[in-house]
């Protein structure tokens, strides 16, 4: 047992940056599997970050967008607090460094996205925002004497005494035996769920560790059943599959079928700019009937998407597609976990000890379907909330240094490969009771096949969760679509569950065939 004084960010994108240098002068060690600033989804980020900047825009009018996109289970407080803070972070960020695309006259370029009432959306570069920012960050964080950067190095587990959160287990990424590491203070900033599904737009590390070790502390988790899929990844084959950013829509992209028709104005009102679960339906429809949905941005873009979007561009050209003279093919895919583990607003969870911020906590910002961008605000405004309540005073302490661990296995490609499987096919845009059991079946299925990963255990824990919620949620709202309960009960409400609550819910074993 090994004990710091140091408080123990568990990640390294966005909000974990952004926390260690509210934290500062305290001593923090960030846990980073990769190289700093590689491997977070918020590098993968396109759009930017929403923030009302100019009149006619106000907090107000963004946090009732946020409210009315996350289809009646928003805290309205909390969508208020967040929008409120969002212009100071967008300057705080600028004072880090963060080249936002601004005017002639030096404000900020804004772009419209789904279900936002007004242009909003501070990008970079286009399609760049999320890896000039954390660009920006590594360089502070690296930058900053309290912070030490463990990478290479991944957490599999929390420690507890009598429901307290008193440490973390590391091991190597590459795999190893675990080392326990006892400290003040554990904050969870490790990523959502994406990767638990087949086809995902996020790194291939997220795949809900974060929440999953949280969940086997006992931590209640909050909206786990609403998963996220945006409408248009890239169906170029790729694993991840690469993102159409939301802002060429935006700019008046038109999703069409092979055969050239536009689905979506008949599906909605506003079209390819509906909130994204509709779009996202109406994507996945078009493929299952072999319709070939694409984003066609010929006549909205032209060759600027050559140097407007350059990661669309870059995306296509590896797949042999050119967005200049022809629509780009795409397919439905899982973006964004909007439940996670519960947080009070200053990023507390349900035990004491641990805090949690970004795509890992669920703070009741996005409801059932979260509005576009404010994924980065809400990483913001928490990772700075959690870092004020866990305390930013503390004297100078030693840099850790772990011994060298035994190796050991990482989980099997195989069984993570059939987890992928089985979340697409029962908890995946379209879900019914049949679907989500055999899902929880299948999970169960793969616990049994190797039960001493922690790593694997953390991803079915967390899957556990997502079906379960799922499955007790009978109606149809936002992301979580379910053939068999298609309408929306008249009150929304969200969903708490500990994994304990989930694993109640498992099916039996089928008996095996004579």
């Amino acid at each position: 047992m090994i004990t710091t004084e140091r408080v123990v960010i568990v990640g390294a994108g966005l909000g974990a940056l952004y926390a260690s240098l509210v934290l500062a002068p305290r001593p923090v060690l960030m846990i980073s599997p990769d190289p700093l600033g590689q491997g977070a989804s918020s590098a993968w980020a396109q759009g930017g970050v929403a923030a009302a900047m100019d009149p006619p825009d106000s907090a107000a009018l963004h946090a009732a967008d946020t409210v009315r996109a996350g289809a009646g289970t928003v805290d309205p407080a909390v969508a208020g607090m967040v929008t409120a803070e969002a212009r100071a972070h967008i300057l705080s960020l600028t004072s880090l460094g963060a080249p936002f695309d601004r005017d002639a006259a030096g404000g900020y370029v804004l772009s419209r996205e789904a279900a936002h009432s007004l242009p909003r959306v501070v990008r970079v570069k286009g399609d760049q925002a999320g890896a000039e920012i954390m660009r920006a960050l590594v360089l502070a964080v690296r930058a900053t004497p309290s912070v030490q950067v463990l990478e290479g190095w991944c957490a599999t587990g929390l420690m507890t005494r009598n429901g307290h959160v008193t440490g973390v287990a590391l091991a190597r990424a590459a795999g190893s035996a675990p080392v326990a590491l006892r400290a003040p203070a554990v904050l969870i900033a490790g990523g959502g769920s994406g990767g638990l599904y087949a086809v995902t737009t996020n790194p291939p590390r997220i795949r809900g560790e974060a929440i999953g070790m949280a969940a086997r502390a006992g931590a209640v988790i909050a909206d786990a059943e609403f998963v996220q899929f945006h409408p248009t990844a890239i169906a170029s084959g790729e694993d991840p599959a690469p993102l159409a950013t939301e802002a060429l829509r935006g700019e008046g992209a038109h999703l069409v079928n092979a055969a050239g028709v536009r689905f979506m104005a008949a599906l909605h009102p506003d079209a390819e700019l509906a909130p994204r679960d509709i779009v996202a339906r109406g994507v996945y429809a078009e493929s299952r009937a072999g319709r070939a949905p694409a984003l066609d941005c010929r006549a909205a873009l032209g060759a600027r998407i050559l140097t407007g979007f350059p990661a669309v561009a870059a995306a296509c050209a590896r797949a042999g597609i050119d967005p200049v003279r022809q629509p780009i093919p795409v397919a439905a895919a899982a973006h964004y976990h909007m439940g996670g583990i519960a947080t009070d607003p200053d990023g507390r969870s349900s035990l004491p000890g641990l805090w949690a911020c970004g795509e890992a906590a669920s703070t009741g910002l996005h409801g059932a379907n979260r509005l576009a961008s404010n994924g980065l605000l809400e990483a913001l405004v928490f990772a700075r909330r959690a870092a004020l309540s866990i305390g930013c005073s503390g004297a100078p302490t030693p840099e850790v240094v772990l011994p060298e661990p035994a190796p050991a296995p990482l989980p099997e490609p195989a069984l993570v490969a059939r987890l992928r499987a089985a979340m697409t096919a029962g908890a995946g845009v379209l879900r019914d009771e049949q679907g989500l059991n055999a899902a929880l079946r299948m999970i169960a299925q793969i616990e049994d096949a190797q039960p001493d990963s922690p790593q694997l255990l953390n991803m079915t824990a967390t899957a556990t969760l997502v079906c379960a919620a799922a499955l007790l949620r009978r109606e149809s709202r936002g992301a979580h679509c379910r053939t068999d309960f298609p309408g929306t009960l008249p009150q929304g409400q969200r969903s708490r569950m500990t994994l304990a609550q989930a694993l109640t819910l498992r099916p039996a074993p089928e008996p095996e065939p004579l």
